[in-house]
């Protein structure tokens, strides 16, 4: 009985631990999820302090400090120390070095003798901007190549003079750039039409091509498709036309006989095989008369090859030796493979991965011309996008995006992702590396100061821990609490307009009061330019749902009307100024090496405003708010703040 009881004591002592344990971790969750927006636009904005200080009950213990008109520190501002806890923070190479990228390298690596170097390229169509889902492939092409020693091309696919745009080639490489890549070359398809040519003249000659004079309804037809689709797949009429014959139609093409749709350079593959990518498909078409001139070559030619012919034939130019792309590309591997065995030349190796979909927004060149044409957005850099300039613009630092694609890794299936999803990844690398302010700096401390609206109630309750009539609470950095006395309104608004308080200090010099709670705030001292005032833009979802071309009415009748707003009044304390003398932050690859051009145009001579960096490089922890960064419309008379990201997760946002 003895021996019963006290392993039933035992184990209510177990019960007991693992009950304090259960709570302990309710209320950690209960503290997270009690942080939210706080921005509102008669509130003064303040840009302090750790974002650890919470609005709960318990506040950390303040730093015992003298008090004076100035409280001094002796470095310059410094980002958060905190322990990493996702292994793609760590590793940047991480997707490299096991899993599907590692298996890809493994297939054709220099260790079996199949290769003596790695090649990859990145070959963007230059018809757009890049969005959030071509990171991926950018970080793996680019990566890949470097974490094996190799060098990658930045080749610009531009076969198709429809749509493409001088502004596009430079914002891609830009971006490329920004990214922290260096291409080894950047290089055209269209470098190599008089090479392709004579190439698809060599397909034709070999009796693996012939020029097809069907529509566009027949060719469909023909594959099984149309009306009463299902049924069995069928040649067109010209595919067994004499060699002699498609070469003379195909030098017609070339020469201008036919107009778009009248003739078509078709690849003879193997109607038979269950690929669709083998049902002869187009080598050369001729596009219409009112996009028929190209960005480079000008009207030299009045027929250009199609994807499927020139990219197997490029990567082969340039040596690839792994051409990554995404899944959609899977089934044309045998297609690929295909044309480099029939014209004999160096076949790379193609390897497909799972493409990068961000839910919640609009990543389509055709949509966001429609919501850039519309209105709804200021241009294709408008912080609420997801190209790739638009995150730039907003303040998400390459290297977190690269981390992001790094944390999700790489498999053949592909990644759907929410925007809270990356906006998290992108809070937590922002936590790492950027700076917080009135932590090293020096800060003036005057008896006027400003604080947000929501650190003051009229009525107080049991469960607001911040300033109310009779209530004590801490000044970040001061050394003594201070205790609401009273409060004055706007006869009009009936908004409080000030409050009045005391200063907490014993006068017979015992230990002061211990404060539940800090709040921040920023001196009125106009001797130190404090505050400083700033516009604040504050990004929501641009969309109310996950899928906002799922709305019955269309993707726009989704639009988010909150998903900008505007506060005309905010202000930051005085020590802004170091922040953003000591930008890039942090100081990442791309970023860098921007600055460091500016930087020598400085030391050769040039005038003094080429050496500011880049405004969104400016960027630094609000404290108890958000991230922020200076938008490139700042001027002297005007500062303004983009809202990176908020502190934590806005549990109240679906």
């Amino acid at each position: 009985m003895r021996v019963v009881k006290k392993a039933q004591q035992g184990l209510r002592k177990w019960e007991e631990l693992l009950a304090e344990a259960q709570t302990k971790l309710q209320e950690r969750t209960r503290n997270v999820g009690h942080v939210r927006e706080r921005v509102s636009r008669e509130q003064a904005l303040s840009t302090m302090g750790s974002k650890n200080l919470p609005d709960q009950s318990k506040a950390p213990k303040p730093k015992k400090e003298q008090p004076s008109k100035q409280m001094k520190s002796t470095c310059a501002p410094k980002p958060k120390r905190a322990q990493a806890t996702n292994p793609a923070t760590d590793d940047p190479q991480s997707m490299f070095k096991v899993g599907f990228l590692s298996d890809v390298y493994q297939e054709r690596s220099i260790e079996s003798g199949a290769i003596s170097k790695v090649v990859t390229r990145f070959p963007p169509e230059p018809n757009g901007f890049l969005h959030i889902g071509h990171s991926k492939a950018i970080a793996i092409n680019f990566g890949f190549a470097q974490q094996h020693g190799g060098e990658c091309y930045l080749r610009f696919d531009d076969t198709n003079p429809k749509g493409e745009e001088e502004q596009y080639f430079i914002a891609i490489e830009e971006m490329v750039r920004w990214l922290g890549f260096e291409p080894k070359r950047v290089t055209y398809s269209s470098d190599n039409f008089e090479r392709l040519y004579a190439l698809a003249e060599a397909l034709v000659e070999k009796g693996k091509a012939y020029v097809c004079h069907c529509t566009k309804t027949e060719i469909i037809a023909q594959r099984g498709g149309g009306e009463g689709e299902g049924k069995p797949r069928y040649a067109c009429p010209h595919r067994d036309r004499p060699t002699s014959e498609s070469l003379a139609e195909f030098r017609a093409m070339r020469d201008g006989k036919y107009e778009a749709g009248e003739a078509a350079l078709r690849m003879k593959q193997n109607l038979d095989d269950g690929n669709p990518q083998m049902w002869d498909l187009f080598a050369y078409r001729i596009p219409d008369k009112d996009h028929r001139r190209h960005h480079r070559t000008g009207d030299k030619w009045r027929i250009y090859p199609t994807y499927d012919f020139t990219h197997c034939l490029c990567d082969s130019f340039e040596r690839i030796t792994h051409s990554l792309c995404t899944t959609e590309f899977e089934l044309s591997r045998v297609s690929y493979e295909w044309l480099c065995h029939q014209l004999e030349v160096y076949k790379p190796m193609q390897r497909e991965y799972g493409r990068l979909n961000v839910s919640g927004t609009v990543l389509s060149k055709r949509k966001i011309i429609e919501l850039v044409n519309n209105g709804h957005a200021h241009g294709w850099d408008d912080p609420r996008l997801y190209t790739l300039i638009a995150l730039r613009r907003r303040g998400i630092p390459p290297g977190a995006i690269l981390s992001f694609v790094n944390e999700l890794g790489v498999t053949k299936a592909p990644s759907n992702i929410e925007l809270k999803r990356f906006e998290t990844s992108i809070r937590r690398y922002l936590e790492l590396t950027v700076p917080r302010l009135m932590l090293s700096h020096k800060v003036p401390f005057t008896k006027k100061v400003y604080i947000e609206r929501s650190d003051f109630r009229e009525v107080d309750s049991n469960d607001y821990f911040r300033l109310a009539p009779g209530k004590s609470v801490g000044l970040l950095k001061a050394p003594f609490p201070i205790t609401a006395t009273s409060f004055d309104k706007d006869p009009k608004t009936g908004e409080v307009t000030v409050v009045h308080a005391k200063y907490e200090k014993p006068l017979d010099g015992s230990a002061p009061k211990k404060p539940k709670s800090f709040i921040h705030w920023v001196a009125s001292s106009p001797v130190h330019n404090s505050p400083i005032k700033a516009t604040v833009r504050a990004f929501n979802p641009f969309f109310k749902s996950n899928n906002p071309a799922a709305h019955p009415d269309g993707f726009l009748a989704d639009i988010n009307p909150e998903s900008e707003q505007i506060f005309p009044d905010a202000m930051i304390e005085s020590g802004f100024k170091e922040i953003r003398n000591r930008a890039p932050w942090p100081a990442e690859a791309g970023e860098k090496i921007n600055n460091a051009e500016t930087r020598s145009c400085q030391a050769e001579g040039a005038a003094p405003a080429a050496t500011e960096p880049k405004p969104e490089t400016v960027r630094f922890q609000g404290m108890r708010v958000a991230y922020f960064c200076v938008d490139r419309e700042t001027t002297t008379d005007n500062l303004i703040l983009n809202k990176i990201v908020t502190l934590k997760e806005d549990i109240g946002k679906d």
